[in-house]
């Protein structure tokens, strides 16, 4: 397994922590400037591949991350496709789980790496994990196999762990563990060597990369609560062009089965809204015919997420949504695994 001399990377800066660098004059943090990135890292140049960049301008806090800005990303991946054998993004860690899910929907056919990294701690500190970050991200995305990418498929990567990227969740904000895969074993761990794990990685189908961009932003998600009252639920099933739920339950997807919320619930799917099911727990699958809780929201229609993320639904429902348009093919596709977010029935 090694990188071709060959072959380049294209890093794409979109914003967040890992990008800041304290200006030697003010000593202010302010955006790293990756034209200049071998100056600051010469480490880099020990690399058997070239590196190039795209930066944002301007550059993106995650808070402020949008599906235009995620169009935009998958969009010079698109342009620049066939001119690198890989991709780094460098983006906030707010919203980093949203964007990797996003775009393994919007990268129909996608046969190359693209690694999301980024830190808690800036390049222009002393103990920042960027850069570890960085560079272990940089290998990842050129490392070659028999001239196959390893990595064929959007990963997050930090603090030593590879995690196929509609699969994470932030799980921490002060740890340098920020992330973790709940619900599917890591792509790759790392220490003195990197260690994939080939059955987990999706396999290549080489076939021509296709840009989904119609992303759907009228969707919501209502997470359930002890004391949730019926006018909260309905004012957000009310929500005027509402198409889609992200129904937040308990457990492996139960509900309270007060008759208000499930006649709401049911008036809102036959009005032609989607509900997806998707459980509260970090780890864990929803599970519907496991109590009557869960049955009582499976007989109006509720969909099942199964072990999807939250950050996962929300991206799909907005891809499906936006890409279809007959309602029996979106419930299909709402519970059918597209890019590896959640697993086959048994």
């Amino acid at each position: 397994m090694h990188s071709s001399a060959k072959s380049s990377v294209l890093v794409i800066y979109t914003g967040g922590t890992i990008g800041m660098i304290k200006d030697q004059e003010t000593g202010v943090l302010q955006p790293f400037n990756f034209d200049n990135v071998y100056e600051h890292m010469p480490s880099l140049r020990l690399f058997d591949f070239s590196i190039e960049n795209y930066c944002f301008d301007p550059v993106i806090d995650s808070s402020n991350m949008q599906p235009k800005y995620w169009e935009e990303i998958a969009g010079v991946i698109l342009e620049k496709y066939e001119s690198y054998d890989g991709f780094v993004v460098l983006h906030g860690s707010d919203t980093m789980a949203y964007t990797a899910s996003a775009l393994s929907f919007m990268l129909e056919n996608l046969n190359k790496p693209v690694i999301l990294t980024g830190s808690q701690l800036p390049l222009g500190m002393v103990r920042t994990d960027g850069r570890e970050n960085f560079v272990t991200a940089l290998e990842i995305a050129s490392a070659m196999l028999d001239q196959t990418p390893v990595v064929p498929e959007v990963a997050i990567y930090f603090e030593n762990q590879l995690m196929r990227g509609n699969r994470t969740i932030k799980f921490n904000a002060e740890n340098f563990e920020a992330f973790r895969s709940p619900n599917y074993p890591p792509l790759a761990t790392v220490g003195i060597h990197i260690k994939y794990n080939h059955a987990a990685i999706k396999k290549p189908n080489f076939r021509k990369l296709r840009l989904n961009a119609n992303l759907c932003k009228d969707i919501a998600i209502l997470k359930l609560f002890p004391g949730i009252t019926e006018k909260a639920v309905r004012a957000i099933l009310g929500i005027n062009g509402l198409r889609g739920i992200v129904l937040e339950t308990y457990g492996t997807g139960n509900a309270p089965t007060e008759p208000w919320l499930i006649d709401a619930l049911s008036c809102a799917i036959k009005e032609g809204i989607i509900i997806i099911n998707v459980t509260q727990c970090q780890g864990g699958s929803v599970d519907m015919e496991k109590y009557q809780t869960g049955l009582a929201l499976s007989k109006i229609g509720v969909l099942s997420g199964k072990d999807i993320t939250t950050e996962a639904a929300i991206a799909k429902l907005m891809y499906v949504l936006g890409n279809y348009k007959h309602l029996s093919d979106i419930r299909t596709m709402m519970v059918t695994p597209i890019a590896g977010e959640m697993s086959k029935e048994d």
